[in-house]
């Protein structure tokens, strides 16, 4: 099987959903301004390196105890945002990638299967608890997932925006950074 991966944040939407949907749900119920205090002690104890960034970013999705209906939430933050999907991404045909992603799956799924995307690959978060039930699927997190899912795919092509992919990136027969809605060839099919 031939398939083309794609992180979600910054690559194909337009900044970081995850902290998007935050400042949503922030804007709907204003008693999560408490919460964002809360964030202060575990954003420097993950800044030192005292806790790693699944405990980090459990501590900030423990928000979504405070909210009834998570999935009514998740579809009117995409009805407002999903003009952040990049049209660099809009224009090409989905049937062969594979999101690969930091943010949760539940905030991704059905804007995942609106695009007719093939797979999608995330975070698994507790949407009740913001729990994760493994770990931060980032870095080489992505690979150990993506080849649970998928163990004798080869990796056409491999879209980014960030370095902290470059495990996938290096795996990839051609590696691509997009960068704002541009998509940049590397002088060489991996990244040095």
């Amino acid at each position: 099987m031939k398939l083309y991966l794609y992180d979600w944040d910054g690559t194909i939407y337009d900044g970081d959903s995850s902290a998007d949907f935050f400042k949503y749900c922030l804007k709907k119920d204003k008693k999560l301004l408490f919460h964002l205090l809360k964030l202060v002690l575990p954003f420097i104890k993950y800044k030192t390196k005292h806790i790693n960034i699944t405990e980090f970013k459990e501590i900030v999705f423990s928000f979504l105890k405070t909210i009834d209906n998570v999935d009514d939430y998740v579809k009117d933050f995409w009805e407002l945002n999903k003009h952040k999907i990049k049209k660099i991404y809009l224009e090409k045909n989905h049937s062969k990638d594979i999101i690969i992603s930091a943010s949760p799956e539940f905030l991704l799924k059905d804007i995942c299967e609106n695009l007719k995307i093939k797979d999608m690959i995330a975070s698994d978060v507790d949407k009740k608890t913001g729990k994760f039930n493994r770990p931060n699927c980032r870095g080489e997190e992505k690979i150990v997932r993506f080849r649970e899912k998928y163990p004798k795919a080869e990796i056409l092509e491999m879209y980014s925006d960030s370095m902290h992919d470059k495990p996938l990136l290096d795996l990839a027969n051609k590696s691509y950074m997009v960068i704002k809605n541009n998509i940049y060839v590397p002088l060489s099919s991996r990244f040095s």
